[in-house]
C-alpha cells in the first residue's frame, strides 16, 4: 500500500471509523511480527510485541505525523518495544566474556548450512540492542539508511556508524566461532 493509503488510513481513524484501523493492521502486522522476532527471537514475545505496537499505536495515532512514512512510525513503536524487552532480559545478568571461542563448535563442525545460520543469528543476539537493531533493519527487513535513520530516531550518520560496529562484532564473533 503507499503512503497515501496509509495517511488516508489515519486520518479516517481519527475521525472515528475504527475499521480504517483494521486496514493498517492488516498491512503491517506480519512486518512488525517478523521485526520482533529477528529483534528477539521469540514467538511468544513477538507476538506480545505485535500487540503491544498496534494497541500503543491506537492510542498514540493523533500523534502520528502525515509527512513521515507511517511503517517509519510503526516501526520505531516495534523497535523501541523490542529493545525494553532486550533490556529487561539483561537487567541482573551477569556479563559473559563473549570473546571465547564456543566449546560444542569448531570450524570443521560448521559445514553445515544450518548450523552456520545459528552461529551467525547467535552472534546477532549477543549484539547490544541498538546494534542488533540496525543489523535487523539493514538485513532482515532491508531498509535504506533513511528509513532506518527516521524509524531508530537518529541521524543517518549515527546509523552508519552504528552499523559498521555491529559488522565488525559481528566478524569478530564469527572468527571466533570458525565462521569467518
Amino acid at each position: 500500500m503507499g503512503e497515501n493509503v496509509d495517511a488516508a488510513r489515519v486520518r479516517a481513524c481519527l475521525a472515528g471509523d475504527s475499521d480504517a484501523f483494521a486496514g493498517l493492521v492488516a498491512e503491517y502486522e506480519k512486518p512488525v511480527y517478523n521485526l520482533a522476532l529477528r529483534m528477539l527471537r521469540d514467538t511468544e514475545e513477538a507476538r506480545d510485541i505485535a500487540q503491544t505496537v498496534f494497541l500503543k499505536a491506537w492510542q498514540n495515532l493523533s500523534t502520528y505525523d502525515p509527512k513521515y512514512k507511517f511503517y517509519s512510525w510503526i516501526y520505531r513503536i516495534a523497535i523501541n518495544e523490542s529493545l525494553n524487552v532486550l533490556r529487561a532480559r539483561t537487567r541482573g545478568m551477569e556479563s559473559v566474556d563473549e570473546r571465547l571461542p564456543a566449546e560444542d563448535a569448531g570450524p570443521s563442525d560448521l559445514l553445515d548450512g544450518e548450523q552456520v545460520r545459528g552461529v551467525v543469528l547467535d552472534a546477532i543476539d549477543r549484539l547490544k540492542p541498538e546494534h542488533r537493531a540496525v543489523i535487523v533493519l539493514k538485513y532482515f527487513v532491508e531498509r535504506d539508511y533513511e528509513d532506518m535513520a527516521e524509524i531508530l530516531g537518529i541521524d543517518a550518520k549515527t546509523v552508519k556508524s552504528r552499523l559498521y560496529t555491529a559488522r565488525q562484532l559481528l566478524k569478530d564473533r564469527l572468527a571466533t566461532r570458525g565462521v569467518v
